[in-house]
């Protein structure tokens, strides 16, 4: 046979593929994908067609599997039955938040609670002191889910705390991300320790592929919670481990974490409870339904009361990006002030039509984000969106180094906000399991206030000016970057 003939046919060969495999990506990638998201993986199949197949094999789909995701409805109707209806203030509240509070019951299950009681907890140790502490009051049982647990320096009490409930025999369970806990230096001592405790513990969304448990890898459980005894909970940012996450690059960098917890007590501690028992009998089919009683009253509740509050969990369970409806029709209710702090802001182009928006018609619009970065990709992508809010007045603070400002949350006018472990970046909303508390309390958001001063008096603002003055090879990572946070 010819030597050329055979490249001639090959070459041809390889050109239809090519063009099939365009065809078919032209016809399957838009199903069900926000336009940004399948112009995104179309340039990567249609300018490498072998890596674009493969990568969008590994992570083109968001799904959990059918059983999950049927368990997550099945358990919002039961939710939403066994929850009496309620109204959602006792005063009759601006329009909007009673929407925003209707609309997160239909999506996430949960009705807007009342007669709360909210403490803010800014400190990193602090907060894991606080926890701590109502472990060791705990008579039934302690309900701990975090994206990541390790068993540190700074966790050594939180945990000892834990293995001496289990012996005055407290149900004690523990669920932590597979692969977001895996990555941490002692994750197998870690392991070892929790089954000398007898502490019962589960990973969240592993991946074993002997066990058929394959799904998409970059999929995680980013929740945040603790729930002890149904009397007290906890939601926020941090995880559990010491503030420099155990990794040597950031110890050699010298990054600190700062983080902020909400402790909360009230009927939305039930709701939390919920959440967690969502996640348990998903990883471990073991029912917890006799932890799911009315919240129980909390002798030792501190912070600010009467707050209504209102838990919204999201995620790949859910079809309908919970924690980026309420954002957005929290951004379009505000009427003159709104502040952002988030460590990662990637937004899709709803909620940057939301946050500018807003600033154009006249609010005053701040964003929070740290001024070193801890992830590459998402640092550029997230810097590529600055020029655009900064032309239409958003003012953003950058916190210094050596710290990674990791808080997340909002507050929006005088008496709206939002605690928890949402991002505002596309993972948040597509890709990771989340859960925040909605709340309205004027005195929460003076508290959150506070915290937010502190945050701008440490921080440089960026100027448009300094903004549009970098240069031109930053601005084109920056813009690589962006295309690459689309690919979900």
């Amino acid at each position: 046979m010819d030597a050329g003939w055979l490249v001639a046919a090959l070459g041809a060969a390889a050109a239809l593929l090519h063009a099939a495999v365009c065809v078919v990506a032209l016809g399957v990638l838009p199903a069900g994908r926000k336009p940004s998201t399948a112009m995104a993986w179309l340039i990567l199949v249609l300018a490498v067609p072998f890596l674009g197949v493969v990568a969008f094999l590994l992570v083109g789909s968001t799904s959990v599997g059918r059983r999950r995701r049927t368990w997550q409805r099945e358990v919002n109707d039961r939710v939403l039955a066994a929850v009496p209806a309620q109204p959602v203030v006792r005063e009759p509240p601006p329009g909007e938040v009673a929407g925003m509070a209707e609309l997160n019951r239909r999506l996430g299950a949960f009705p807007m609670s009342h007669d709360n009681t909210v403490e803010v907890l800014p400190d990193y140790q602090g907060s894991i002191d606080a926890m701590r502490r109502e472990v060791e009051r705990a008579e039934r049982f302690v309900h701990v889910e975090f994206y990541i647990a390790a068993w540190d320096e700074a966790t050594d009490g939180f945990f000892e705390a834990l293995r001496a409930a289990v012996a005055r025999g407290v149900e004690v369970r523990l669920l932590f991300d597979h692969l977001g806990s895996r990555g941490v230096p002692g994750y197998r001592d870690l392991l070892r320790r929790l089954q000398d405790a007898g502490i019962r513990h589960a990973p969240m969304l592993r991946i074993d592929p002997l066990r058929g448990q394959v799904r998409r890898p970059d999929l995680r459980n980013h929740r945040k919670i603790l729930v002890v005894d149904g009397r007290v909970g906890f939601i926020g940012s941090q995880n559990l481990i010491e503030p420099g996450y155990d990794d040597p690059g950031n110890h050699r960098r010298g990054l600190t974490y700062r983080e902020l917890v909400a402790r909360v007590s009230g009927p939305a501690v039930r709701q939390l409870a919920v959440v967690f028992a969502t996640d348990w009998v998903a990883e471990t089919g073991e029912p917890v339904s006799h932890t799911l009683g009315p919240a129980a009253p909390d002798p030792f509740a501190s912070g600010v009361p009467g707050v209504a509050a209102q838990v919204v969990p999201s995620g790949p369970g859910f079809a309908t990006e919970n924690n980026l409806r309420l954002f957005n029709s929290m951004l379009y209710a505000a009427r003159s002030r709104i502040s952002l702090t988030s460590p990662y802001f990637v937004p899709d182009e709803t909620l940057l039509y939301a946050v500018t928006t807003a600033a154009q018609r006249g609010v005053e619009v701040e964003l929070f984000v740290s001024a070193v970065a801890d992830q590459f990709m998402v640092a550029h992508a997230q810097r590529s969106y600055y020029g655009a809010l900064l032309d239409v007045g958003v003012r953003i603070w950058l916190y210094p180094a050596p710290y990674v400002l990791h808080a997340k949350f909002l507050t929006v006018d005088d008496d709206l906000a939002v605690i928890g472990s949402s991002n505002l970046d596309y993972r948040s909303f597509a890709l990771n399991y989340e859960c925040v508390l909605f709340a309205r309390s004027t005195a929460l958001v003076e508290g959150l206030g506070v915290v937010q001063d502190g945050y701008r008096a440490a921080s440089t603002e960026l100027t448009a000016e300094q903004w549009h003055g970098r240069g031109w090879w930053t601005a084109y990572v920056d813009n690589v970057m962006r295309l690459t946070a689309a690919l979900q």
